[in-house]
């Protein structure tokens, strides 16, 4: 399918060719029709992406100082490396359209395949042939309403929060200062409410469109517009002003102060300045709101993303419902969007559309839509490069090249794990695929695979491909695992392998087979790096000649995360223990030589942001050593993220952010620094998987070990929910 993607490095617009999403349960496919390009939204990305390098950097402080703090911390190529990879992610433009449902997810009662619909949602409705989308941010459209007048939804029900904030009522007097899309809406839903509305752009041509779509009088003038605020309002003002403008000038705000009445409302529904002029504001002691985009529900996944509807009773309005209402208002013709339409361009051309809204080809313009074919492509597939000869069907069952799938594409997968694939040999990087399909195409031709898929199943029945990396969000790995292991495929996972027992037991009973023999073909292992970092693996050398119990204490200064992120979510990430603990608690494993026998996690209570992410975890090994996972989000990310100590035997060694390795033992000190590059074992832990497969080195880690790590971690889960310790067998 053809998809718009808008590059960040290089500023280029761009429409590729992209694998069709995957239906998904809680989301519906649909087939676009018409889609709507963003003049202010979109536009301003735009923008971003064509400044260079340091005029991005000014525009964005905050992020200078992040990178600079990451410099400091892991280094400055891994810094500039990171930089690079974000950069390289290309964004999907787009977050209003309309079109037709051709699949419905599990879960999804309320429509069915040929519905007519509206979708809303950037990274969801975007300008492509198909979209996936959740399904509170769909609704069903009536015969009267047409798709074109359909994909201004979203931005309808943008302008429609804003009415709704502003808390008009029949008969009172408000002004619009802004007369794009916004305005244009809103003032055809002020005038609809009974309103007496008062316009204001600074191009003539929007000013004269508004009057003729029910605006009461306009003016292209500061002025004038405070006067007929003030005169329609029998001298006293506006008793609403709505700033729909997309300026980083405060003058609307001013604007707003100078025509409203004492007591008045100000509602900033565009993006504007908001210097507030204390003095207007406070005499009039006006009531100065922020429209948050299109009504309850938006940004909480909650609702977007799963589905979860908030009590008619109580939230009467959320996103969806606001959806609703806009759809009404074009059905009834209170609402006229096509007369907004200014400019139509197929998908293919979509790059005129952006060289039109950013003023490139010099040309006036309003509302700019994008059409689609009527049969779209829904390929799950895309070929990115000729076959080689490694290509063909293995021989046999030894390996002499290692032809690796890859299952996930996301920012982890595209800025540590593939970039640590590259130039290794014997790799055939042959397939890659994630959900949406268009992550997989991007990533797969940066790293150069054979081709791109949004359908898992393309790579587990490829029969050219013996191993697949898993490299999928956390509540995917344990079921993608026991699909490439039944499909007869060598396994690498990124940690955590697993989020419950259950999914653990149905592991090692494919692995171990039901004999309990031990392991069998395919291999599987998981991505704990750590153990296979090179200052590890030194420090672990030094270990060896100590005869006594060893002290272990790790310190994680992890950072925190909104309660919102997917990682706090027990049923998709696990937690910030299982999903990150994991790799602390496998390196205290591996350090100590031993099999934990008692596991006990405590954690600071919950205050308001945190979600049991400031813990403790004490594990005692059966020979006697103790190992102490210290794991904070309540501190500074200025200071050094990962810091270990070791002691015993007449040892003392630390190991600060991979960079810094220090050991002391028998009056003697040995010191390693990495000075441009922290490096965790990314490189190492694929080299050890590849030699392994091909037979070059012995087994990297053993089913045992992944075993022992992964019931350590779980049983750390359990210690915390229960409060008490966990004795492990």
């Amino acid at each position: 399918m053809k998809q718009l993607i808008q590059h960040i490095d290089t500023g280029a617009t761009e429409v590729v060719e992209a694998p069709a999403p995957m239906s998904r349960p809680g989301r519906l496919l649909v087939a676009n029709a018409v889609s709507l390009v963003s003049a202010g939204t979109e536009r301003m990305i735009v923008d971003f992406a064509e400044k260079n390098l340091l005029q991005k950097a000014r525009s964005r402080p905050d992020l200078v100082k992040q990178t600079l703090e990451k410099a400091h911390r892991d280094g400055l190529l891994t810094t500039l490396e990171a930089a690079r990879t974000r950069l390289s992610q290309p964004m999907p433009l787009g977050y209003s359209c309309a079109g037709v449902v051709i699949d419905v997810g599990a879960g999804v009662e309320a429509f069915e395949k040929g519905d007519r619909v509206a979708c809303a949602g950037g990274g969801y409705a975007v300008h492509a042939e198909i979209v996936s989308v959740p399904q509170n941010l769909v609704v069903k459209l009536p015969d009267e309403v047409s798709f074109e007048s359909a994909a201004f939804t979203t931005l309808a029900a943008i302008a429609l929060q804003g009415v709704r904030l502003a808390d008009v009522k029949l008969g009172e007097v408000v002004g619009v200062i802004g007369l794009g899309l916004l305005g244009q809406l809103t003032v055809q839903m002020l005038k609809a409410s009974g309103c007496i509305v008062i316009g204001m752009d600074l191009l003539a041509e929007r000013a004269s469109l508004a009057q003729r779509l029910g605006a009461d009088a306009v003016t292209t003038s500061v002025e004038e517009f405070v006067a007929l605020c003030l005169q329609r309002g029998a001298g006293y003002g506006a008793d609403a002003i709505l700033i729909t403008a997309d300026t980083k000038s405060n003058q609307p705000v001013r604007v707003a102060g100078e025509a409203a009445r004492d007591k008045g409302v100000v509602v900033a529904v565009g993006a504007v300045g908001m210097t507030i002029p204390r003095k207007t504001y406070y005499e009039k002691e006006l009531d100065f709101r922020i429209s948050r985009s299109y009504g309850p529900g938006r940004y909480d996944p909650e609702y977007e993303e799963k589905g979860r509807d908030y009590p008619y009773a109580y939230v009467r309005w959320t996103e969806r419902r606001n959806m609703q209402a806009c759809v009404q208002l074009f059905a009834s013709g209170q609402v006229n969007a096509e007369a907004l339409i200014t400019h139509r361009f197929s998908i293919e051309e979509a790059s005129r559309a952006y060289q039109l809204i950013t003023g490139k080809s010099g040309e006036p313009f309003l509302g700019v839509v994008l059409t689609y074919p009527g049969q779209p492509d829904l390929a799950r597939k895309i070929q990115l490069r000729a076959r080689s000869e490694s290509e063909a069907l293995p021989s046999s069952a030894s390996l002499s090249r290692v032809h690796l799938g890859v299952l996930g594409a996301g920012l982890y997968a595209n800025a540590t794990l593939l970039p640590a694939l590259k130039g290794l040999e014997p790799v055939e990087l042959m397939a890659i695929a994630s959900g949406s399909g268009l992550s997989a195409q991007t990533t797969g031709k940066r790293f150069g695979f054979a081709y791109c898929a949004s359908d898992e199943r393309e790579i587990l029945d490829d029969p050219r491909i013996d191993a697949v990396a898993i490299l999928t969000r956390h509540h995917l790995h344990a079921r993608q695992a026991l699909a490439a292991l039944q499909a007869g495929k060598h396994v690498f996972v990124e940690k955590p392998l697993c989020l419950t027992e259950e999914e653990l037991s149905a592991i090692a009973e494919e692995v171990e087979g039901e004999s309990g023999a031990g392991r069998v073909s395919p291999y599987l292992m998981v991505g704990y790096n750590r153990r296979f970092a090179p200052f590890v693996q030194t420090l672990r050398r030094h270990l060896r000649h100590v005869r006594e119990p060893l002290l272990l204490t790790y310190r994680v200064n992890a950072g925190y995360i909104p309660p919102e992120h997917w990682l706090h979510d027990p049923a998709q990430g696990g937690g910030r223990l299982i999903g990150e603990g994991c790799h602390f608690i496998d390196l205290l494993i591996f350090l100590a030589d031993s099999t934990p026998r008692r596991v006990e996690t405590r954690a600071l209570p919950n205050v308001g942001r945190y979600r049991h992410d400031n813990f403790v975890v004490t594990l005692e090994f059966v020979n006697g050593s103790v190992g102490v996972l210290i794991y904070a989000a309540n501190g500074d990310k200025g200071f050094s993220k990962e810091r270990l100590e070791v002691f015993g035997g007449g040892l003392s060694a630390s190991l600060e952010d991979f960079r810094v390795l220090s050991v002391r033992s028998g009056g003697k000190k040995h010191q390693a620094a990495a000075r441009l590059r922290a490096d965790k074992g990314h490189r190492n832990e694929w080299r050890a998987f590849v030699d392994y497969l091909i037979g070059r080195a012995p087994e990297p880690m053993s089913f045992d070990d992944i075993m022992i790590s992964t019931r350590a971690t779980l049983a750390a889960q359990r210690s915390l929910e229960r409060g008490a310790p966990i004795f492990l067998e």
